[in-house]
């Protein structure tokens, strides 16, 4: 091996960028914000931002979802967090020499999930913070305001984020992050109906998800709140992989 030469390694900076999604009036969005700063002043991106010398990853990617949005996260192992704060983990490492006009920068995304939220706070140094639904982000960008085109490399991340959710629901019980903590079986149908973007059939969905060892816990109460006879409130078992799995449905 050479020996190592500083002027060989031009410095570079590393950021994390956020990709989170809920679901919203039954279609799953994700958040964006404006761009106060250049480059790409006044566009549509993902939260995120540089990382702090004395922090991991996972410390960055919380501060700024905090900073930026309002929003609180935690791990995916972690406990006793609070019912509707959001599950965070690692998504993938962007590190194209051309992806941000500044200097070489390096991204480490972050997928976020989380229950049905309110308007997102912005703060920080961004101009606007909202829910989009997905389709309107990953699709052709028309260059307006529902369909904005996202700064740097963003919509990629934003389409392999979308990808890693819909993937892992199937596999997994991470479909609950997008409930609240006591949630029916047709709210937990419609969470899988928006991230696949398909319609389950209602009576075989409820026949194999509280089929699935360990996937529901019965609360023992129900609730009238969408209207109808009285449902059933579940909240989610021990269980993180499911055995079957709930495979997406060919389209």
């Amino acid at each position: 091996m050479p020996p190592y030469e500083p002027s060989a390694y031009p410095p570079f900076a590393v950021t994390v960028d956020l990709v989170v999604l809920t679901v919203r009036r039954h279609a799953l969005s994700a958040l964006i914000v404006r761009r106060g700063e250049a480059p790409f002043q006044g566009r549509w991106a993902l939260p995120g931002g540089f990382v702090r010398e004395e922090e991991d990853l996972s410390e960055a990617a919380a501060r700024e979802l905090a900073e930026e949005t309002g929003l609180h996260a935690h791990g995916p192992v972690e406990e006793d967090t609070p019912a509707h704060a959001a599950h965070l983990e690692q998504l993938a490492t962007y590190g194209d020499p051309k992806r941000d006009p500044r200097m070489r920068v390096v991204s480490v995304a972050h997928l976020v999930l989380a229950p049905d939220l309110p308007a997102p706070r912005p703060g920080g140094d961004v101009g606007g913070a909202r829910w989009a639904p997905v389709e309107t982000l990953v699709g052709p960008a028309d260059d307006d305001e529902e369909h904005p085109p996202l700064a740097f490399d963003h919509r990629r991340i934003l389409a392999d984020g979308v990808e890693r959710a819909r993937s892992k629901i199937e596999y997994s019980s991470l479909a609950t992050a997008f409930c609240p903590q006591e949630f029916t079986v047709g709210e937990l149908r419609r969470v899988y109906e928006a991230v696949w973007g398909v319609a389950l059939d209602p009576r075989n969905f409820h026949r194999k998800v509280t089929g699935t060892p360990g996937f529901l816990l019965p609360t023992g109460g129900t609730t009238t709140r969408q209207g109808g006879r009285p449902a059933q409130l579940f909240q989610a078992g021990g269980a993180t992989i499911l055995n079957p799995p709930m495979l997406r449905p060919e389209v």
